[in-house]
């Protein structure tokens, strides 16, 4: 990949630090942060089709749904947005856990996040539904098998393409033809993969996906889809003016339309990693298959790096991950070390990141440990930069 040209569109790399802080929220292109002020100085109007602001509201909206469409490997009309990946679970779990009921079971991982945990799980305390767990090997960080757990009273199995702590890749496909076997509903945490490959709904096995533009580049915002025909079988809370129609009757309130033209951005950005041709969708495989390329080099660079640097510990041995790697450093706390780093001027977080049960599950407790997130402006100068910080640390 030409990084370089990559990176020139991103201002805050201009500063020197290293950003190897991407799981938690990518930095921002130029494309994106000027897409969203064009769009708020655009003249726009609530949506509708009599005035020229409605129209262009109209616009941005239906670019929105067809870009993440394309992203996603959805139906467009089956896209929906709200305040966060959270949020759109919440809401989610809210609506189908109206059908559970005593007896009725539903499947969450240590895996995950716990914006893919709790939600289900307070949802069927409320229905007074069964929770199962599914847990995952503490040294490699693979997920279970989620037969043994599956019943005919199986109602939903949330998990997640690829995990925030470990970078695992499990076979979600594997996961999703035994869930659907019993009839269970499949939803998809795809906010830790959308960045790093081509996620492609149908070929998950996902009734649902969900994914969060600011990992990719993009602004704050949750993206879900599925079917539009799965949508228009639920009846969510709404209110009674707005309107009944799929994917509308799932978005409560006014849309964010500059961060749907930031989003719109954002994957359009993607598409363009690399050189490529045909619609977005064929564009966004070939630029995410060079990405995938890219980051695999420089994750394994940081692997044997890390391996060469006495009493660091990487926590989790995937056979397929994201380009993130959690570590810890005997004698240093996580945050100590975060905090040595930035002194270096690498930006590498400390912490559970909200996966929490997993921290738990591999023995991290809450503490977590140091994570760091390869992207595609990752350098190899980044990647030496952070073991030459970590070197001089355990040095000294």
């Amino acid at each position: 990949m030409d990084v370089e040209r990559i990176r020139s569109a991103f201002p805050a790399l201009e500063l020197g630090e290293v950003r190897l802080d991407g799981p938690g929220g990518s930095q921002v292109p130029r494309p994106v942060a000027e897409a969203v002020a064009a769009t708020m100085t655009a003249g726009l109007a609530n949506r509708g089709a009599l005035t020229p602001g409605e129209g262009r509201t109209e616009q941005v909206v239906a670019a929105a749904r067809s870009a993440a469409g394309d992203l996603l490997g959805s139906d467009p009309r089956g896209v929906v947005f709200g305040r966060s990946m959270t949020q759109l679970t919440f809401d989610l779990a809210r609506t189908l856990s109206r059908s559970w009921g005593p007896g009725d079971e539903v499947v969450v991982t240590r895996l995950d996040h716990d914006a893919n945990i709790r939600p289900w799980v307070l949802a069927a305390e409320r229905a007074s539904a069964t929770v199962r767990w599914l847990g995952f090997d503490p040294v490699t960080a693979e997920l279970g098998d989620v037969a043994p757990l599956l019943t005919e009273r199986t109602r939903l199995v949330a998990v997640t393409a690829a995990s925030n702590l470990f970078g695992t890749r499990p076979d979600v496909r594997r996961v999703a033809d035994a869930a659907h076997e019993v009839g269970a509903v499949v939803h998809v945490d795809a906010v830790h993969l959308a960045p790093h490959a081509l996620v492609d709904r149908a070929e998950l096995g996902a009734d649902v996906v969900a994914c969060s533009p600011y990992k990719f580049f993009g602004p704050h915002l949750g993206v879900q889809a599925a079917d539009p025909d799965f949508l228009e079988g639920l009846r969510p809370d709404k209110l009674v003016p707005s309107t009944d129609a799929v994917p509308e009757r799932f978005e409560l309130g006014t849309l964010p339309y500059e961060l749907l033209a930031g989003t719109t951005a954002a994957i359009d950005f993607l598409a363009a990693l690399e050189p490529g041709e045909g619609d977005r969708r064929a564009r966004l495989g070939a630029s995410m298959a060079g990405l995938e390329a890219h980051e695999a080099s420089l994750v394994d660079r940081l692997l044997d790096g890390l391996a060469g640097i006495d009493g660091v510990t990487v926590h989790g041995r995937p056979v397929r991950r994201t380009p993130t790697v959690l570590l810890t450093v005997a004698g240093h706390a996580p945050a100590d070390v975060s905090r040595h780093l930035a002194g270096a001027g690498v930006h590498a977080p400390a912490g559970h990141f909200y996966a929490i049960e997993a921290s738990r599950h591999a023995g991290l407790g809450e503490t977590g440990g140091v994570r760091a997130g390869l992207a595609a402006y990752t350098t190899e100068d980044d990647v030496d930069r952070l073991l030459a910080a970590v070197a001089s640390l355990t040095s000294s």
